[in-house]
């Protein structure tokens, strides 16, 4: 498989030695602006970008029928334009917020859960979520999805940062050197507390999931989720 990075920083850099080890090849590193891109070179790219370029990469792919696999963050505002441009190319896109299997699975848990304690009004829901200081968006995307499915299976009418309003989910951000990321669902009441957490040890969980969607991405048209490549019903 010829893969194309769109950012080559520390995540571009793990996917690539990577995708070396599966016998991948990297044909372009790309790590600005840039409209010289020849498109019949690679078979999908990977876009682990800035947020003010990732809608330009996947939108330029989308374009030149080239596969686009996105974990950036922070341009969401723009998902269903990208959407829109995949249907009208039958092109193939997968966004993520997080690529880690570990990660896709605990979304699961959390929708479970949240369905389960949607009812039970004694419980007060709140969620935090820990990065290294490089990290530039906050709350992270990951948080944004498990507060997203919170507020689709309870009372909850939306999140914010640090809320203290009632019916709005509160998400506290924090960033500490070298925390790949940890994210944890706690349900308090006056008698008890129930949580659910993941702790990512390392990138290398992220790598491996965008490298699995790349490959498995390739041959198909559609706008995907990790749910489809980890056969997630």
């Amino acid at each position: 498989m010829r893969i194309a990075l769109f950012g080559y920083g520390k995540m571009g850099k793990m996917i690539e030695a990577l995708a070396l080890k599966k016998n991948h090849t990297i044909v372009a590193k790309i790590d600005n602006d840039t409209t010289e891109i020849d498109f019949s070179s690679f078979d999908v790219a990977i876009d682990f970008s800035q947020p003010s370029s990732a809608f330009n990469n996947i939108k330029m792919c989308l374009e030149n029928n080239t596969p686009i696999i996105s974990g950036t963050t922070g341009w969401l505002d723009r998902y269903e334009e990208a959407v829109i441009l995949c249907n009208e190319n039958n092109g193939a896109f997968i966004y993520a917020s997080n690529f880690s299997l570990g990660v896709n699975l605990f979304f699961e848990l959390n929708e479970c859960l949240a369905k389960m304690m949607a009812n039970l009004r004694d419980y007060n829901v709140s969620l935090e979520e820990i990065h290294h200081t490089q990290k530039l968006d906050a709350p992270s995307g990951t948080a944004i999805t498990l507060a997203e499915s919170i507020i689709k299976n309870t009372s909850y009418t939306g999140w914010e940062l640090d809320a203290t309003k009632d019916h709005i989910l509160p998400i506290k951000a924090i960033r500490e050197a070298s925390v790949p990321g940890t994210h944890s669902v706690t349900y308090g009441s006056n008698v008890d507390s129930i949580e659910i957490k993941h702790t990512a040890h390392n990138r290398e969980g992220f790598a491996l999931g965008a490298l699995t969607a790349a490959e498995w991405i390739i041959g198909k048209h559609g706008v995907f989720s990790m749910k489809d490549v980890l056969h997630i019903d």
